[in-house]
């Protein structure tokens, strides 16, 4: 425990009441000498916002003393909600003329001024800003006679920045620019700024996606020091590297991924032993032979912590000549991996596991599709070119089939969300938009990878050394009250709903709705109940896969945290863990840990806001065109629809003319006052494309009545 988690937890004891500094010294015995560091420890956890210092200079933690510390998400309109760091607190509204020149996402305290109720959230008002989020914005330059301004792109910064004249550096009107905030706003005062980087005008092709790349600093380009080290790296592994490795050169094994996919960091192998059982082995690049701890390369992978795969291109964690290269296990060529051996009995239990730096040298570069035409449809000629793999293929979906089995038995639950792809011409247009499948080839990948994730997990838990998890706590009981108060609108009701739930319950609930009309919108509101998965160096479970261990071990080239536990997986396996590396790596992990969630959140946004600005971009061509869709959500000023290839799009209270509707909140429903009619999720509607916003990603239907 470090002092400075003392210091909580002494001031979180129910007796603690707020004290002095030198009162404080004396209570944790910490003598005068000490004094000059411990005033600066307390004015760091002050910054950090772990204590609280009042007006009358005394101690004490936020929540005793009704104040909340968390991010603030901005909204459209002016108010925002603050995104505790103590995950079981509940988030705080704030007014418009509450958040005292606070902007979305930055770091706060906020005095709570209306507590919580059944039918009411609170409310709270904005003390102080700890960290902010927005040095530089990017958005649109817009030019008076006098002066300039720059609408912000995030829609969740609602205010717009002044730029005099001399600080606009030649920005035109239209111009898609980088802003650095050089005067934070006020309670009544705009924030100000200076242009600092032109990125080009916003009807020029191809600066949309730039300008959302800058946004969450997505570059591109590697630091010139990384580019260094990474020179004389050779294109093929040389024999000296290929020593004291288990030689699996002559083993049968395959990729199998995206017809489109260039990082290939997993191959498979399967046999079939004699009692029946079955011998899994995953084979995963071993990435951190080339980046090496400490070094720039490394460095600037944890920086990034994730790749980005945006609708139009791809921004890598590793260098490409890594990435696409010397790491990918691209086919008939020799690779460096860590290998997972897995015999797994008929029941879906592994029975043995072994762990082994190894030399592989995969024999197909096989896609999904492939795979799959091959075992669903049987497909004469795909067999015959592939006839030495075809019963690889079968064994590996019989095996699936089994662990997928032994998954459902404990309880995982199985979301089943269409996904779409976006394709584009050479220009950067989108010209169609298609679901995309899930076929067994997907499913095979998909349980091989969950099953080695979870072996690798379990057996370092018991080895007791730092490690980073892949967690997904239990989800609040207040969020599955309110879920299951909605699911009783269509019939349903959770079994077993106490304090805690079984994740059984969820996916009993799953299967009942499979194929209906209500699947995609009750899927939905449970994810949405659910907390968000993240990384973490404590192993707390995952409750959406009911395990008690998981780990993310199987995309190191794309993932920091499976490229640092293959870093700790190498140092146990020769044995070098000293007592003096892991106090170094209980430092280093939570850091990791945490560096890792925050760029994950950083690039399901990006790559979202690429998606839906594409779709918009896509619907914008299709104005006055009928389809039919599925009402996704309710709410009092209009309804959400999904078309079939999952563009989502809303119907305005405003324009439903035939009628005056209601919202019942309850049912999640409108309902017209004279006619009755009724709208509720799930319904199949017609609609008509009425308008499109492109700048605001908006799509505005008409309701075609039948």
């Amino acid at each position: 425990m470090t002092i400075k988690d003392k210091i909580v937890e002494f001031m979180r004891e129910s007796a603690y009441s707020p004290m002095l500094e030198n009162e404080l010294m004396e209570s944790l015995d910490i003598n005068k000498g000490e004094s000059k560091d411990f005033s600066k420890l307390l004015d760091e956890m002050e910054q950090e916002g772990f204590i609280i210092k009042t007006r009358k200079k005394r101690f004490g933690v936020p929540e005793r003393m009704g104040l909340i510390v968390g991010r603030l998400q901005g909204h459209v309109k002016g108010f925002g909600f603050i995104i505790s760091d103590n995950p079981e607190e509940d988030d705080v509204f704030v007014p418009a003329n509450l958040m005292n020149g606070a902007l979305h996402n930055d770091r706060v305290i906020a005095r709570v001024s209306v507590p919580t109720t059944q039918s009411k959230r609170s409310e709270g008002d904005i003390i102080r800003i700890l960290v902010r989020a927005n040095e530089e914005i990017v958005g649109t330059y817009e030019d008076s006679r006098s002066f300039g301004f720059v609408v912000a792109d995030d829609v969740k910064i609602n205010v717009d920045i002044f730029v005099s004249k001399s600080e606009a550096n030649g920005a035109k009107n239209g111009d898609k620019v980088v802003c650095a905030i050089t005067k934070w706003p006020g309670a009544r005062r705009n924030p100000e700024g200076k242009v600092i980087e032109i990125i080009g005008h916003k009807d020029d092709a191809g600066t949309d996606i730039l300008a959302i790349m800058r946004k969450h600093k997505l570059n591109p380009n590697f630091p010139q020091a990384v580019e260094a080290e990474i020179k004389d790296l050779p294109d093929e592994v040389p024999d000296s590297e290929k020593k004291d490795r288990v030689d699996l050169r002559d083993l049968q094994m395959v990729t199998i991924d995206g017809a489109d996919a260039k990082d290939l960091d997993d191959a498979v192998s399967i046999e079939r032993l004699e009692e029946g059982n079955y011998r899994l082995g995953v084979h995963i690049a071993d990435v951190t032979h080339y980046v090496r701890e400490e070094t720039a390369l490394d460095k600037e992978a944890l920086a990034r912590a994730t790749s980005v795969y945006l609708v139009d291109r791809v921004i890598p964690m590793l260098p490409r000549k890594l990435s696409n290269g010397l790491c990918s296990l691209n086919p008939k060529v020799d690779r460096l991996a860590l290998s997972v051996f897995m015999e797994v009995a008929s029941n879906g239990k592994v029975v043995k596991h072994e762990i082994v730096e190894s030399i592989i040298k995969t024999d197909e570069r096989m896609i999904y599709e492939e795979v799959s035409d091959i075992l669903e449809h049987d497909d004469a000629e795909l067999k015959q070119k592939y006839d030495y793999l075809v019963q690889d293929f079968q064994w590996m979906e019989k095996l699936a089939t089994i662990l997928r089995g032994r998954r459902e038995e404990r309880g995982a639950i199985d979301f089943d969300f269409d996904e779409s792809k976006v394709l584009l011409d050479d220009k950067g247009r989108p010209y169609d938009v298609k679901k995309l499948e899930r076929r067994v080839a997907n499913r095979i990948i998909e349980e091989f990878m969950l099953v080695c994730n979870e072996t690798v997990a379990e057996h370092f838990y018991w080895m007791n050394i730092p490690f980073i998890y892949r967690v997904h706590e239990d989800p609040s009981a207040e969020r599955l009250e309110e879920f299951n108060k909605f699911i009783h609108n269509f019939g349903y009701h959770l079994k077993g709903l106490t304090t805690e739930i079984h994740p059984k319950a969820l996916q009993d609930l799953l299967k009942k709705i499979k194929g209906k009309k209500e699947e995609t919108v009750i899927n939905t509101l449970m994810l949405r109940s659910l907390k968000k998965a993240r990384y973490s160096a404590q192993s707390l479970g995952h409750f959406g896969l009911a395990a008690d261990y998981y780990s993310h071990f199987t995309s190191p080239i794309r993932r920091y945290p499976d490229l640092e536990i293959h870093r700790i997986i190498k140092e146990s396996l020769k044995g070098k863990l000293s007592q003096k590396r892991i106090d170094k790596l209980s430092q280093t992990v939570p850091v990791v840990a945490e560096q890792s969630s925050t760029r994950e959140r950083v690039a399901d946004e990006a790559e979202r806001e690429t998606e839906d600005l594409k779709k918009c971009e896509y619907m914008a061509e299709r104005i006055g065109e009928i389809h039919e869709g599925i009402i996704s959500g309710v709410t009092s000023f209009g309804m959400f629809v999904e078309l079939g290839n999952t563009i989502e799009g809303m119907i305005r209270l405003s324009s439903l003319a035939d009628d005056y509707y209601i919202y019942h909140s309850e049912s999640h429903s409108l309902i017209g006052e004279r006619t009755k009619k009724t709208f509720r999720i799930g319904d199949e509607i017609k609609i008509q494309v009425a308008k499109v916003t492109v700048a605001q990603r908006e799509i505005d239907f008409n309701l075609v009545q039948e």
